[in-house]
Parts: structure tokens; sequence; C-alpha cells
């Protein structure tokens, strides 16, 4: 009896021994199937391995298949760290001389000073074509350290409207160190550039034409032409200049006391007289019939209409400080053609 059991125990081992067996051997075929197809990644060749048919794969003769155990290498080293700011330029630094206007001070002379031009006076100080204070014994002056205009940035100004409206390359404008114009050359409002080489325009009115205003005064139609004498007079007494006239002014300033006669300079037709919105305040202006005419500005009265005839030395005004001006003057104005001349020129004693 121990003997069959013995025996049946021995035959029960043999066979979980081949059990075991078979199964490691079947779990061995397996896992090399499974290897294959992970590292050629085909399915064709993982079912050789296994000893089934190989399905039939589409082959794409232009995608390469990697070798077995090839890493794939992934370089990253030119991406970009990106970094999303808003670019912020850097406003205008200007460093500005003042000069304090001394007695005897003219325009040509103050530039002389500084090595640049009379026009860019203008250009860091664009009132000197308006006020004839300005060049008055304390006043200060801004001195550009280049000749060129000091622009202020108003909303909607490009570089390319700037440079059209002053005729300098865009180049030279941002060129200029202290205008801190960087790519992409953004403008601030409220800041100043300065435009090298530029030169400040100078707005220049024109008054009605003689065809225009002859015979208005009397209503009879066209009034026989007035020719002038071609010599002129000072309008005024007072020989107190205290501004001369050159670009940014295109005439000459006389102070005295407001309401002090102002009288024709020659012989003519009045072509304006009124309130000018330009700056000249209350204006006469006298057409000779000869190409030449002559303004009186900033006056207190004025006595005479346009069309009406009046002769050298008559009184057409007073003096006074209308317009843009800061103290009671005459500005007195000699046009030649259309052109602004000196009135020293045709006066004297400047």
């Amino acid at each position: 009896m121990q003997n069959e059991t013995s025996t049946r125990q021995r035959a029960a081992g043999y066979i979980a021994l081949v059990l075991v067996t078979g199964l490691i051997a079947l779990g061995w075929r397996f896992g090399v199937a499974r290897d294959v197809v992970r590292a050629n990644e085909s399915p064709a060749a993982a079912a050789s391995v296994i000893g089934e048919p190989a399905p039939v794969v589409a082959v794409d003769a232009a995608v390469p298949v990697l070798p077995v155990n090839v890493p794939v290498i992934v370089d990253a080293a030119l991406s970009p760290d990106l970094v999303a700011n808003t670019f912020v330029g850097r406003k205008p630094e200007h460093a500005f001389q003042i000069y304090r206007v001394e007695r005897g001070d003219t325009p040509n002379g103050i530039a002389d000073k500084f090595g640049i031009k009379a026009t860019t006076l203008l250009g860091g100080n664009p009132l000197l074509s308006q006020e004839s204070s300005l060049l008055q014994t304390g006043v200060d002056l801004v001195i550009l350290p280049i000749d060129g205009v000091l622009h202020d940035v108003q909303p909607g100004d490009t570089l390319e409207s700037i440079s059209a409206q002053y005729s300098v390359p865009v180049e030279t404008i941002t060129g200029y160190g202290p205008n801190n114009l960087e790519f992409p050359y953004r403008l601030y409002p409220e800041t100043q550039i300065l435009i090298p080489g530029a030169v400040r325009d100078v707005f220049v009115w024109t008054p009605p034409s003689l065809e225009s205003v002859r015979g208005r005064s009397t209503g009879s139609g066209v009034a026989p032409l007035i020719v002038g004498t071609g010599t002129f007079i000072y309008p005024v007494g007072s020989r107190n200049f205290t501004q001369y006239f050159w670009y940014g002014h295109p005439g000459i300033d006389i102070a005295l006391a407001e309401g002090s006669t102002v009288v024709a300079s020659d012989t003519g037709t009045v072509t304006f007289a009124g309130w000018n919105i330009y700056g000249y305040g209350n204006l006469i202006v006298i057409n000779h019939g000869n190409g030449y005419e002559t303004f009186y500005a900033h006056l207190n009265g004025i006595n005479v209409v346009p069309g009406q005839i009046v002769y050298q030395g008559n009184a057409i005004g007073s003096t006074g400080n209308t317009g843009n001006s800061s103290g009671p003057h005459v500005h007195f104005e000699v046009r030649i053609n259309g052109a602004q001349d000196d009135p020293c020129w045709y006066v004297g004693g400047c």
C-alpha cells in the first residue's frame, strides 16, 4: 500500500515538473516576441517570432526604418525662452543752455555767441516771432546745441510724418543721440525731439488784394488807382526799438505809450482794417499801388476802413497791446510784391 502511494506521488511530481517547464518555455517565447515588437515597432516581425503568419503592412519608402535600439535625440538648444513683454522705449533726454538777453542783443549776435544760426533761435523759441518782449533785456532763451528745430511730439505723430514736415531724413532724426530713438522707434506725446538741420516755418498771412477793395468805402465802383511816393516815414514818433527784422520776425517793433498816434508811412489805399486772427491783433494794411504794402499791428484804435485812400502822414490809428503782444508798441512791416523786407532799409535810422 505504501509502495503504491509512493509511486503515485512520484508520477504527480513528474507531471508538475513537465507543466512548469512548459509554462516557462511558453512565457519565454511570448517575451521574446514582445521585445521584438517594441524594438522594431513592426507587427510583422513580431508575428514571425511567435510563429504566426505575418500581416501585410504597407511600407512608405520615404519614411526610414530606425535600427533596433537606436535612441532618438531631440535637440532643444535653439528653442527660445519666451518672455512676453511690451517694448518700452526711452524718452528723449536733452540738455539745453539758457541765455539771458542783454541790452543791445540781436538774434544774429546771440546766434554767433553759440555757433548756431539765427533761425535756430526760432527752432528753440517759437514765440520769438510773436512777442517782441522775448528779445528784451533779462528774458531767458533756450539755446539748442546744434542747428535745428525742437519739435513738440503730438498724438498721431510718426517719424515719417515729422520727416516730411521738416524735409529731414528719418535716419538723421534717429541718429541724434539725445532723442533716444531705438527700434521700433516709439514716439511719446508731450515730449520733444530735436530735428537736426531743420528750419521752423514762419506763417505769412496775405492781406486782401488792392483790386478787391478799391472803391469799397465810397460805393462808387472802382476808384482811381492811388500810387505812393515811393518814400517812407516812421509810423510813430518813437525810436525805442524792441525787436528788429530777422527771419523769425518780419518787421520792426517800436515801443511807446498806448494810445499814441500812428500815421501812414506813405500814400495808398487801405486794404485791411480790423481784427486779425493770426497774432497781429488790430491791424491796418495799406497798399501803395506800386508793389509796396505797409502793415501796422497791435493797435488800440483804428480810424480808417478798407477801400479808403490815405496820404503820407495821415493819422490812421493809435498804438496798443492787442494780439500776440506783451506791451504797448507798434509792429511795422514793409512788403514788396508780397515778400517781407527790412523796414529799416526804407525809413532809416534803425
